[in-house]
């Protein structure tokens, strides 16, 4: 079901003119634009980073990695789903991995800088895509599985977003979301990437489940590197204004093939039903009953 941005009218129907207050949605860049006035300006990301980002994110490690992770909890926890949402896909990494994973899953991807989306529709061809805020989802009881993978911590009203994820959602269906974790972590590297909070994940949980969800399952990822990062981030938190938020995705073959190795095996630790408490990254899968 669709919801008038204009007068909060839910209907249903091939295109997006409201019957009710006769409203339309306008198109920004060849995609419909839910909250055009953010299309080209909005707080939480540079849009400048969407051309490097695009070609990083095919050789990172931890995209990789992250990747095959949200994959399999896909298939584990909602293998009969058939309409699945990404909020803010950016690039579009994560629906072509989903895609190239399953054929049986209708993909759409939202994000809210309208640049984003012409990488997206080269790399997600069969996806449907739009821009959108995520704090106003134009839908409801419509996807099987939202996705949000590391744009929460991206958004002050997170919790706004959480209870739009709920509407949105079908009965059954559910939110897979991935976050930054820990404040002990946080450095110049968080602001200069424009979060606004890592999180604990009691946090998450609690917030998650004032939306109405059912939490299934947390877990952190990226555990075994943890020492590493955390070095890493004690020396950013001083004096960063020289800070790049790239330079920790550009890193050497070598490198990144040890890494990618140490996340592949916290995957199969975690398939087989095992939790990390601690790690740079969490996971949870929620459930709307």
């Amino acid at each position: 079901m669709k919801v008038c941005a204009a007068c909060g009218s839910v209907f249903s129907g091939e295109d997006w003119m409201c019957p009710h207050c006769k409203c339309t949605v306008q198109t920004v860049g060849g995609h419909l634009a839910f909250a055009p006035n953010l299309a080209a300006q909005s707080e939480g990301f540079h849009p400048r980073y969407f051309q490097e980002l695009a070609t990083l994110e095919a050789r990172n490690f931890w995209f990789r990695a992250r990747n095959r992770l949200i994959v399999w909890v896909l298939q584990r926890y909602f293998p009969n789903a058939r309409t699945l949402l990404e909020i803010g896909c950016g690039t579009g990494f994560v629906l072509a991995g989903i895609a190239k994973a399953t054929t049986s899953i209708r993909l759409s991807g939202s994000e809210i800088f309208s640049e984003g989306l012409v990488f997206a529709a080269n790399r997600a061809a069969g996806a449907e895509l739009f821009q959108m805020d995520a704090r106003c989802i134009p839908f409801e009881n419509e996807f099987d599985v939202i996705g949000a993978f590391d744009v929460l911590e991206h958004i002050e009203e997170d919790e706004v977003v959480l209870s739009q994820m709920y509407r949105a959602a079908t009965s059954g269906g559910g939110i897979i979301l991935t976050v930054p974790q820990h404040e002990f972590l946080w450095s110049q590297q968080d602001v200069h990437a424009c979060h606004v909070r890592r999180y604990e994940a009691r946090d998450l949980v609690r917030k998650v489940e004032g939306a109405g969800f059912t939490v299934e399952r947390t877990t952190s990822f990226v555990s075994l590197l943890l020492p590493l990062m955390y070095l890493s981030r004690r020396r950013k938190r001083e004096g960063g204004r020289n800070v790049d938020p790239m330079d920790e995705l550009r890193i050497g073959a070598f490198a990144n093939m040890l890494l990618e190795a140490v996340l592949d095996l916290e995957r199969a630790f975690i398939r087989l039903g095992g939790r990390f408490p601690a790690g740079g990254s969490l996971l949870l899968i929620a459930r709307k009953k």
